[in-house]
C-alpha cells in the first residue's frame, strides 16, 4: 500500500484551520476546496464571483503542477457557492479550464463558506496515470 503524500499550498493558513490542501495516495489526488485568498489569509476579489473563480482555479493549478498534473487529469470537481444564479451566469468560464472534457462533479448552493467574503469554493479529485 502506498503512503499518503501531503501538500500544503499555504502552510500557515492550513495549520491554523486544520487541513491539508492536497493528499496523493497512489494515482489518486484529493484537493481541498480552493477559495479566493492571498498568502496572508485575506479574502481577495471581494464581491466579484468571476474573479474569485479564476483565483480558485489559479491555486488549484499550482497544486496540480506540484503533482505533475493538469486540469485534463481532473475526474471530479465539486463547486460550492453562496450565489448559484450568479455562478450559473459565469460557469461557461470553465470551458477555458477544461479544454478536453469536463470532469464529473456537483454544484452546491450553500448559505455560507469559511469567510463571509467567499462566494465560491472549488474542490477536485484527480487521477494521475503513470
Amino acid at each position: 500500500m502506498k503512503k499518503p503524500e501531503y501538500f500544503l499550498l499555504r502552510p500557515e493558513v492550513e495549520k491554523a484551520y486544520g487541513y491539508s490542501h492536497a493528499v496523493k495516495i497512489g494515482n489518486c489526488i484529493k484537493i481541498s476546496g480552493a477559495v479566493s485568498m492571498d498568502d496572508e489569509e485575506n479574502p481577495t476579489a471581494i464581491g466579484d464571483l468571476e474573479k474569485q473563480m479564476k483565483n480558485c482555479y489559479s491555486d488549484l493549478e499550482k497544486i496540480l503542477e506540484h503533482y505533475g498534473c493538469t486540469f485534463n487529469d481532473v475526474v471530479m470537481e465539486n463547486i460550492f457557492t453562496t450565489n448559484m444564479p450568479w455562478f450559473l451566469e459565469k460557469s461557461a468560464y470553465r470551458s477555458e479550464i477544461y479544454t478536453k472534457q469536463f470532469p464529473t462533479g456537483t454544484w452546491i448552493g450553500v448559505k455560507e463558506l469559511a469567510m463571509p467574503e467567499f462566494i465560491i469554493e472549488i474542490e477536485l479529485e484527480v487521477y494521475k496515470s503513470e
